[in-house]
């Protein structure tokens, strides 16, 4: 594994968010202690367990798989906590939105895979400069649990064309894939402690192997986005402050949880959810938007 990123103060150096700019990625950097990490993982197995079977809506992996921020406080506490929005502040600038947060996880000894594609192929946002994904490990990420993969450079291309695949082993939400040879030696395995984060530009290529560990590959997935990114395909969307302002309005505000699965946060899930969906599976055939979201 790389040695961490040595940051000034907690925040990047100029020369780290050049590298980011010029690769399109930056990792590893450390934003909890492995004790950290730990509690936090312990808490998000805890809520697997508690919440299985206790009568929720919809299957408690959509919750995982989207919007977690808005119902699970332990998601919304990784992302809002300041380790993390210090470096994202080296990338975003000062005003930072949560625009989305969910769990990755890859059962041992599984084949599921997230395939080569971009992150804003279908989110309606254009191939906006304004997004940065933070991917938190809470388990080992490695090439054999299936960390994820970047292409270097590859988000100074425009939106690629993808296919849609809908394979059974994919957790993308249309198994969408990019439609560009990606040679294995232009990828780059972004492996990470527990408590170590990695960055992405929402156009940098990238995807994951299976898990052939004996542990579960947990991610905590923090979609960040300034205030100024603007939603082209649907008629609205939501986001949450978590740093400075949102000063234009591009975004109905939502706020974090108190609890876990509150009522009225479970109310502005399905909003989120229902508008998304639409902007998300604009095109898709073969699997209506609301299917492709139940089963995450």
């Amino acid at each position: 594994m790389l040695d961490a990123q040595n940051l000034t103060g907690g925040r990047l150096t100029e020369a780290q968010i050049s590298q980011y700019w010029d690769d399109g990625y930056l990792f590893p950097v450390d934003v909890l202690t492995s004790e950290e990490a730990a509690d936090a993982r312990a808490e998000f197995e805890q809520m697997e367990q508690d919440w299985l079977d206790a009568g929720l809506p919809l299957p408690l992996n959509t919750y995982k798989r989207m919007n977690s921020h808005c119902v699970m406080p332990v998601a919304y506490r990784l992302a809002a906590n300041p380790r993390v929005l210090d470096v994202v502040e080296g990338i975003l600038g000062p005003d930072i939105l949560i625009y989305a947060g969910e769990f990755f996880v890859k059962e041992p000894k599984t084949r599921h895979i997230v395939s080569m594609h971009q992150d804003l192929t279908y989110w309606g946002l254009g191939a906006t400069q304004g997004v940065v994904t933070a991917w938190i490990a809470l388990s080992p990420a490695t090439p054999a649990s299936g960390c994820m993969d970047f292409v270097a450079g590859s988000h100074k291309n425009e939106i690629l064309p993808h296919d849609d695949t809908f394979d059974e082993n994919n957790l993308l939400s249309r198994g969408q894939e990019v439609q560009v040879d990606v040679a294995e030696e232009d990828r780059v395995s972004i492996e990470l402690k527990p408590g170590q984060m990695s960055l992405h530009h929402g156009l940098t290529v990238h995807g994951s192997g299976p898990n052939v560990s004996d542990d579960r590959r947990i991610g905590c997935v923090i979609r960040f986005c300034r205030p100024d990114v603007l939603q082209q395909v649907g008629e609205r969307d939501y986001a949450m402050v978590v740093r400075g302002a949102d000063r234009l309005g591009n975004f109905i505000q939502v706020g974090p949880p108190g609890a876990y699965f509150q009522p009225s946060s479970l109310r502005i899930f399905d909003e989120i959810r229902h508008s998304r969906a639409q902007v998300v599976m604009t095109g898709a055939k073969g699997k209506s938007a609301s299917s492709a979201f139940e089963t995450g």
